[in-house]
């Protein structure tokens, strides 16, 4: 008999382990948050500041934790490899990456899924689609957009340069070739070497006035990104004052606003960083309870001018609520 009563003890101590352990594996899966690791944390880039408002809004509709982890600079590849790898320890329910590096970023990428987390792109993809899901802008048509824009203040033959951001980032290279290859045809178009500003905004400044002073006969340039069109934008002030070469650009900052409603800059091409952060979290939900989602989702773009940016829906575009 007493063996029989130490016997049903031991079971009954083994079953009541057994069910801690799941009640408090289930518990410590609950508690985990989603993170968010963005190109940057920069205060003064109204898009990340936007689209962390949308992911904001979608953890408070879903009761659930985000913790946002950034670099101070867009072009600062290796420390956000290395917040990656700090992400991976903190064993989240799932990791939410900009991926500042199309090709850097994919071997640190590939240990977040091999450690069971999910992984789910937004702004930004990775070579081979290693992510369940991307949540961006179709780029590639955006910058076709960008050339369409242009073509309403550019006629005939034509010089054009483009000034860019981070050389390797999917955003850019997208952006990049729906504008090259929307102008290749015609032979008298001619392309100059992109400028690349490391997502400085000063940079992109000095750059373009460089430009200027080599290049008398361009007659257009394209910003990809904010503080690409910020810099080119003041460039342009202070040497273009008659507004002859003309600027399509990027996002929608306060002061590219100014710029459009100053003449500097022509058009912009206006991304959605709300929607794009409330899907980012509500798809990386789905993935981490096991429903199946679209492997892309184009949160879409609009073009933005002078004469169409006082309609009510371009209004909501230009004007989110930031947090100041």
């Amino acid at each position: 008999m007493r063996v029989s009563y130490v016997a049903i003890a031991v079971i009954l101590v083994l079953l009541m382990t057994t069910a801690y352990l799941i009640v408090s594996k289930g518990i410590e899966a609950k508690d985990r948050p989603l993170i968010l690791i963005p190109k940057t944390i920069d205060p003064h880039v109204e898009f990340w500041r936007v689209l962390n408002q949308g992911v904001t809004a979608a953890a408070k509709e879903y009761n659930t934790e985000v913790k946002v982890m950034g670099t101070p600079s867009e072009s600062d590849i290796d420390e956000q490899i290395k917040l990656v790898e700090e992400a991976i320890a903190l064993k989240p329910k799932a990791i939410m990456l900009a991926a500042t590096d199309y090709n850097r970023l994919v071997p640190v990428a590939q240990r977040v899924i091999s450690s069971g987390i999910k992984l789910i792109t937004v702004d930004s993809g990775l070579e081979g689609g290693v992510s369940t899901s991307l949540i961006a802008t179709d780029n590639y048509a955006a910058g076709s957009k960008a050339v369409e824009a242009m073509r309403r203040y550019v006629q005939g033959p034509a010089t054009y340069a483009i000034v860019s951001f981070v050389k390797r980032s999917t955003t850019q290279l997208d952006r990049e070739n729906g504008v090259r290859d929307h102008l290749k045809n015609d032979p008298s178009i001619q392309i100059l070497d992109t400028l690349y500003s490391n997502g400085s905004e000063d940079k992109a400044y000095e750059q373009t006035k460089n430009l200027l002073a080599e290049h008398s006969d361009i007659r257009g340039i394209f910003g990809l990104n904010e503080v690409s069109t910020v810099g080119a934008a003041r460039a342009l002030k202070e040497l273009d004052p008659d507004h002859n070469i003309k600027l399509v650009g990027f996002d929608s900052s306060m002061n590219e606003v100014a710029f459009l409603e100053a003449g500097i800059l022509q058009a912009t091409i206006v991304q959605k960083p709300f929607n794009m952060g409330y899907l980012a979290v509500k798809t990386a939900l789905q993935v981490y309870s096991g429903e199946n989602v679209k492997a892309s989702i184009d949160t879409g773009s609009e073009v933005i001018t002078k004469e169409n940016m006082y309609t009510r829906e371009n209004q909501k575009l230009l004007f989110p609520f930031v947090e100041k």
